[in-house]
């Protein structure tokens, strides 16, 4: 599904406009990015965790050359789905 597809289906679920459905939507990623930008997380309650983690050092070695690399830290950006929607999921949606 791409941007515009989840707009229409939100507008409609949301009776709004699909102008004002788009502002609402860019608004929760600029506040969300803003957070995760400050290194705080974001629950969802009923969907799942975002949250910013720090991948520490590592030694990698090249499948290529077999030659050792040392790959710096680096912040991520990790989702941890409600348990509820990992059941889900995992029973192909019927419950």
């Amino acid at each position: 599904m791409n941007n515009k597809e989840f707009i229409n289906i939100l507008a409609g679920r949301a009776d709004m406009k699909t102008s004002e459905t788009q502002k609402m939507v860019d608004s929760l990623v600029s506040v969300m990015s803003d957070c995760f930008l400050e290194g705080d997380s974001v629950q969802l309650s009923n969907f799942g965790n975002f949250e910013v983690k720090k991948k520490l050092e590592r030694v990698m070695v090249s499948p290529t050359t077999g030659q050792r690399m040392l790959v710096p830290p680096k912040l991520v950006l990790a989702f941890k789905p409600n348990p509820t929607w990992k059941d889900k999921i995992k029973k192909g949606g019927a419950e």
